[in-house]
């Protein structure tokens, strides 16, 4: 078996026995209208895929004490760029201010944020003592002149002042939408150097924003499609160390690193963890046939989920660990299907025109994510679990390997440009199609994997 990154074997499989690239997506937003809070005076459309976004002011955090000063200004623009990345969010300069902020415990001048249109208002101050720094916030809607909940208040390290921002942004984006954030999490993926007919590849880690990037691994070894464990504190890959393809599986606090499965005349790929962490599934190919299998992580049991003479591949659970989404081409053509999660017979649930693969279950259990080609072009998509209500948020040259972020609102992928010097980078798009930006890597990245919300 052998690497290929060309476009053209993709559109012919995906490559899913070279490839491998990580897949998800977000789940469609649950909320069905518009989302009120504080009197009905807060409110997001979320299922309008061109809506208004939120008008919002964050001063610069007050620093209570000679410390804090550059961390309370630098957390209050993290905030900020956490919500206003969202496209939900539009922040409103300091320069239009016309109320300031000058301590955290001030009355809120409500009829000068309304002047400005400001919809919603977050102040905060910091304090840091030594290593260690103090966050507090609160969250006011200014149309109907109350607080959103109570004051929070946030510790931690000096390191770690960037989580605790993004966990502001969590509170706040939870507050107003009435959902879990994102923000406070961390995207696995593969960081590519070289040239492209002799691209090094090796694991990455990064804040979902592309800040803090540590490498976990070198390059001198091809490594593939990344994944967190439930709880964030392993990630499964698949890497050519040995020559073949072999699932491995890391500790992300030592970085300690094995091997999974050893079967002789095997080779194994595509892992992904079931959601209580004890179980892998993974394809594993013998004598030119490729099937699901699962296996206790801890005792190396192994189990047969499927037995077609077919290419079976990108497992993927759903949250409850009762069934599982992958893709074969057991119908002559790249196809989804659903089966019990201690196998059965499988249910083929994509029917559009074009090939499917990498399908991945969405957080919340209502979607599905993938990756089709139609019409020579790449797409990255959801539906319902019974394969309804298709719809495509990306079209492009190369789009594959989606991931959910930890709320099931955004999609993170590869995309690979066009032409010969054509390099890979990671993209995100929210589950209405809207917000399509690219995410900062260092150099050319490809499957992301999106960990859980941090503890």
């Amino acid at each position: 078996m052998t690497i290929s990154d060309n476009r053209e074997d993709r559109m012919n499989r995906f490559a899913p026995l070279t490839r491998l690239l990580a897949c998800g997506v977000l789940c469609l937003a649950a909320l069905a209208g518009q989302v009120q809070i504080a009197a009905a005076k807060i409110e997001l459309n979320f299922n309008n895929p061109v809506i208004e976004p939120l008008p919002f002011a964050v001063p610069d955090f007050i620093a209570e004490n000679n410390g804090a000063g550059q961390l309370a200004t630098d957390i209050a623009r993290v905030v900020a760029a956490d919500l206003s990345g969202t496209g939900l969010f539009r922040e409103i300069p300091a320069e239009a201010f016309i109320s300031r902020v000058t301590s955290f415990d001030s009355a809120v001048a409500y009829n000068d944020w309304q002047a400005i249109n400001a919809q919603a208002l977050i102040t905060g101050a910091v304090t840091a003592s030594g290593d260690k720094v103090v966050v507090k916030f609160r969250v006011f809607d200014i149309f109907s002149g109350e607080q959103l909940g109570e004051g929070l208040q946030f510790a931690g390290s000096a390191k770690s002042w960037r989580r605790m921002a993004h966990k502001v942004a969590d509170a706040v984006y939870a507050r107003i939408t009435g959902e879990g954030g994102y923000f406070d999490s961390r995207v696995v993926f593969v960081a590519e150097s070289g040239p492209k007919d002799a691209r090094a590849k090796r694991l990455a880690v990064m804040d979902y924003d592309g800040a803090n990037v540590a490498y976990l691994t070198d390059s001198s070894a091809i490594v593939l499609a990344p994944r967190f464990s439930p709880t964030g504190d392993r990630i499964l890959f698949t890497s050519y160390a040995s020559g073949f393809p072999r699932i491995y599986v890391m500790d992300t606090a030592s970085l300690r690193t094995r091997v999974l499965d050893e079967q002789p005349g095997t080779m194994t790929f595509a892992p992904r963890f079931a959601p209580d962490g004890q179980t892998v599934v993974f394809s594993l190919e013998k004598d030119g046939n490729a099937d699901i299998y699962a296996m206790d992580i801890d005792s190396g049991g192994l189990r047969q989920l499927t037995n077609a003479p077919s290419i079976e591949t990108a497992p993927s659970f759903s949250p409850d660990g009762s069934q599982i989404v992958f893709e074969s081409d057991r119908s002559g053509g790249q196809q989804i299907y659903v089966m019990p999660a201690g196998g059965g017979e499988p249910v083929r649930i994509s029917s559009g025109k074009g090939k499917y693969g990498t399908p991945v279950w969405s957080p919340r259990g209502d979607l599905i994510a993938f990756t089709k080609i139609s019409d020579g072009r790449f797409h990255i998509g959801v539906f319902r679990t019974d394969g309804s209500d298709e719809k495509l948020l990306t079209s492009a040259f190369l789009d594959e390997g989606p991931t959910w972020a930890p709320n099931g609102r955004v999609v993170m992928f590869t995309r690979e440009s066009e032409g010969a010097g054509g390099s890979a980078a990671l993209y995100s798009v929210d589950i209405s199609g809207r917000n399509l930006k690219r995410v900062t890597t260092e150099g050319p990245a490809s499957d992301p994997a999106w960990s859980p919300l941090l503890p």
